[in-house]
Protein backbone atom coordinates (compact mmCIF):
# COMPACT_ATOMS: atom_id res chain seq x y z
CA UNK A 1 0.00 0.00 0.00
CA UNK A 2 1.31 3.18 -0.74
CA UNK A 3 1.82 6.14 1.66
CA UNK A 4 0.05 9.12 0.89
CA UNK A 5 1.18 12.73 2.41
CA UNK A 6 -2.15 15.48 2.67
CA UNK A 7 -1.49 19.09 2.70
CA UNK A 8 -3.72 21.65 4.06
CA UNK A 9 -4.17 25.00 5.53
CA UNK A 10 -7.48 25.70 6.56
CA UNK A 11 -10.42 24.01 7.26
CA UNK A 12 -9.77 20.71 6.12
CA UNK A 13 -13.07 19.55 4.48
CA UNK A 14 -11.47 17.55 1.52
CA UNK A 15 -8.37 15.89 3.92
CA UNK A 16 -11.56 14.63 6.29
CA UNK A 17 -13.13 13.33 2.93
CA UNK A 18 -10.47 11.32 2.38
CA UNK A 19 -9.38 10.56 5.59
CA UNK A 20 -12.74 8.67 5.98
CA UNK A 21 -12.50 7.32 2.08
CA UNK A 22 -9.56 5.11 3.46
CA UNK A 23 -11.54 4.47 6.45
CA UNK A 24 -14.43 3.38 4.08
CA UNK A 25 -11.85 1.22 2.21
CA UNK A 26 -12.84 3.28 -0.57
CA UNK A 27 -9.07 4.83 -1.59
CA UNK A 28 -6.57 2.19 -1.10
CA UNK A 29 -3.71 4.41 0.57
CA UNK A 30 -2.18 4.67 3.84
CA UNK A 31 -2.24 8.14 5.21
CA UNK A 32 1.09 8.50 6.45
CA UNK A 33 1.66 12.19 7.25
CA UNK A 34 -0.55 15.54 7.48
CA UNK A 35 0.93 18.55 6.76
CA UNK A 36 -0.46 21.77 7.51
CA UNK A 37 1.64 25.49 6.93
CA UNK A 38 -1.16 26.89 9.62
CA UNK A 39 0.03 26.09 13.05
CA UNK A 40 -3.11 26.93 14.00
CA UNK A 41 -5.40 25.74 11.09
CA UNK A 42 -9.21 23.20 11.64
CA UNK A 43 -7.19 21.10 9.41
CA UNK A 44 -4.03 20.43 11.99
CA UNK A 45 -6.44 20.32 15.38
CA UNK A 46 -8.46 17.56 13.32
CA UNK A 47 -5.43 15.60 12.25
CA UNK A 48 -4.02 15.25 15.52
CA UNK A 49 -7.27 14.74 17.33
CA UNK A 50 -7.65 11.61 14.88
CA UNK A 51 -4.67 10.42 15.88
CA UNK A 52 -2.36 10.89 12.77
CA UNK A 53 0.82 11.56 12.42
CA UNK A 54 0.55 15.61 11.81
CA UNK A 55 2.88 18.40 12.14
CA UNK A 56 2.57 22.22 11.39
CA UNK A 57 5.04 24.82 11.22
CA UNK A 58 4.91 28.06 9.25
CA UNK A 59 7.34 29.96 6.40
CA UNK A 60 7.89 32.79 9.09
CA UNK A 61 10.15 30.32 11.56
CA UNK A 62 12.39 29.44 8.67
CA UNK A 63 14.70 32.09 7.33
CA UNK A 64 13.65 31.29 3.51
CA UNK A 65 11.68 28.95 1.75
CA UNK A 66 14.21 26.62 1.01
CA UNK A 67 15.21 25.80 4.23
CA UNK A 68 10.67 25.41 5.28
CA UNK A 69 10.41 23.21 2.35
CA UNK A 70 13.52 21.31 3.39
CA UNK A 71 12.30 20.88 6.81
CA UNK A 72 8.72 19.69 5.06
CA UNK A 73 11.05 17.06 2.90
CA UNK A 74 12.99 15.76 5.94
CA UNK A 75 9.04 14.70 7.91
CA UNK A 76 8.15 13.40 4.03
CA UNK A 77 10.81 10.82 3.43
CA UNK A 78 10.69 9.94 7.05
CA UNK A 79 7.40 8.50 6.70
CA UNK A 80 8.14 7.49 3.20
CA UNK A 81 5.98 9.36 1.12
CA UNK A 82 4.76 8.29 -2.16
CA UNK A 83 2.42 10.77 -3.19
CA UNK A 84 1.68 14.36 -1.88
CA UNK A 85 -2.29 15.62 -1.96
CA UNK A 86 -3.27 19.04 -1.46
CA UNK A 87 -5.77 19.63 -0.11
CA UNK A 88 -6.95 23.08 0.52
CA UNK A 89 -3.17 23.80 0.74
CA UNK A 90 -2.64 27.84 0.00
CA UNK A 91 1.35 28.01 -0.30
CA UNK A 92 2.73 28.26 -3.53
CA UNK A 93 5.06 24.67 -3.60
CA UNK A 94 8.72 25.98 -4.19
CA UNK A 95 11.82 24.16 -5.96
CA UNK A 96 13.13 22.31 -3.59
CA UNK A 97 10.06 20.61 -2.60
CA UNK A 98 8.91 20.70 -6.49
CA UNK A 99 12.64 18.89 -6.98
CA UNK A 100 12.65 16.52 -4.67
CA UNK A 101 9.09 15.14 -5.10
CA UNK A 102 8.86 15.87 -9.25
CA UNK A 103 5.62 14.35 -10.92
CA UNK A 104 3.94 13.53 -6.90
CA UNK A 105 1.97 16.49 -6.06
CA UNK A 106 -1.10 16.77 -6.69
CA UNK A 107 -3.38 19.81 -6.23
CA UNK A 108 -7.62 20.05 -6.36
CA UNK A 109 -8.97 23.59 -7.82
CA UNK A 110 -12.35 24.65 -7.48
CA UNK A 111 -12.65 25.80 -11.16
CA UNK A 112 -11.99 24.36 -14.74
CA UNK A 113 -8.52 25.53 -15.25
CA UNK A 114 -7.35 27.46 -16.84
CA UNK A 115 -9.90 29.84 -16.04
CA UNK A 116 -10.00 31.40 -12.45
CA UNK A 117 -6.38 30.63 -10.95
CA UNK A 118 -5.60 30.87 -7.88
CA UNK A 119 -7.14 32.49 -4.34
CA UNK A 120 -11.00 33.18 -4.34
CA UNK A 121 -12.21 31.01 -7.19
CA UNK A 122 -15.55 29.78 -6.37
CA UNK A 123 -16.03 33.55 -4.95
CA UNK A 124 -14.84 34.84 -8.23
CA UNK A 125 -17.27 32.49 -10.31
CA UNK A 126 -19.84 33.13 -8.40
CA UNK A 127 -19.52 37.32 -9.11
CA UNK A 128 -19.10 36.59 -12.83
CA UNK A 129 -22.68 33.79 -12.74
CA UNK A 130 -20.35 31.55 -14.77
CA UNK A 131 -21.97 28.01 -15.63
CA UNK A 132 -20.47 25.78 -15.97
CA UNK A 133 -18.28 26.03 -13.12
CA UNK A 134 -16.52 22.20 -11.79
CA UNK A 135 -13.12 21.54 -10.32
CA UNK A 136 -9.61 20.14 -11.59
CA UNK A 137 -7.04 17.77 -10.17
CA UNK A 138 -4.33 18.21 -12.00
CA UNK A 139 0.65 18.10 -10.91
CA UNK A 140 1.71 20.60 -9.20
CA UNK A 141 4.42 22.92 -10.68
CA UNK A 142 6.05 25.76 -10.44
CA UNK A 143 3.11 28.51 -11.72
CA UNK A 144 0.05 29.08 -9.64
CA UNK A 145 -2.44 26.12 -11.07
CA UNK A 146 -0.96 25.51 -13.76
CA UNK A 147 0.33 22.02 -13.79
CA UNK A 148 -0.87 19.43 -16.47
CA UNK A 149 -4.35 18.47 -15.74
CA UNK A 150 -5.04 14.79 -15.37
CA UNK A 151 -9.22 15.28 -14.18
CA UNK A 152 -11.89 17.88 -14.65
CA UNK A 153 -15.57 17.85 -14.03
CA UNK A 154 -18.12 20.72 -14.80
CA UNK A 155 -21.13 21.56 -12.56
CA UNK A 156 -23.68 23.77 -14.00
CA UNK A 157 -24.94 26.17 -12.23
CA UNK A 158 -28.40 27.62 -12.36
CA UNK A 159 -28.58 31.35 -11.31
CA UNK A 160 -29.50 33.62 -9.84
CA UNK A 161 -28.27 31.27 -6.37
CA UNK A 162 -26.12 32.13 -3.54
CA UNK A 163 -22.62 31.69 -2.91
CA UNK A 164 -23.03 28.87 -0.27
CA UNK A 165 -24.84 26.44 -2.91
CA UNK A 166 -22.38 27.02 -5.45
CA UNK A 167 -19.14 26.25 -2.61
CA UNK A 168 -21.25 23.20 -1.22
CA UNK A 169 -21.84 21.95 -5.13
CA UNK A 170 -18.30 21.93 -5.99
CA UNK A 171 -17.54 20.40 -2.72
CA UNK A 172 -19.50 17.87 -2.88
CA UNK A 173 -17.89 17.11 -6.57
CA UNK A 174 -14.57 17.52 -4.93
CA UNK A 175 -14.88 15.04 -2.19
CA UNK A 176 -16.43 12.24 -4.89
CA UNK A 177 -13.53 12.43 -7.34
CA UNK A 178 -10.74 13.52 -5.73
CA UNK A 179 -10.57 9.74 -3.98
CA UNK A 180 -11.01 7.77 -7.58
CA UNK A 181 -8.16 10.51 -9.08
CA UNK A 182 -5.60 9.33 -6.26
CA UNK A 183 -6.64 5.67 -6.67
CA UNK A 184 -5.51 5.76 -10.13
CA UNK A 185 -2.34 7.77 -9.79
CA UNK A 186 -1.66 5.17 -6.99
CA UNK A 187 -2.25 2.34 -9.04
CA UNK A 188 -0.34 3.59 -12.06
CA UNK A 189 2.43 3.76 -9.78
CA UNK A 190 2.64 0.13 -8.76
CA UNK A 191 2.36 -1.26 -12.36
Amino acid sequence: MKNIAVFASGTGTNFVAIYHAIKKHELNANLALFFSDKKMSKALKHAKMLGLNAIGFELKEFPDKASFEKQVIKHLNEAHIDLIVLAGYMKIIGPTLLEAYEGKIINIHPSLLPAYRGKDAIIRQHRDRISPVGISIHYVDCGVDTGKIIYQHPIPITYPTTLEHVEETIHHIEHQYYKIIINQILKEMTS
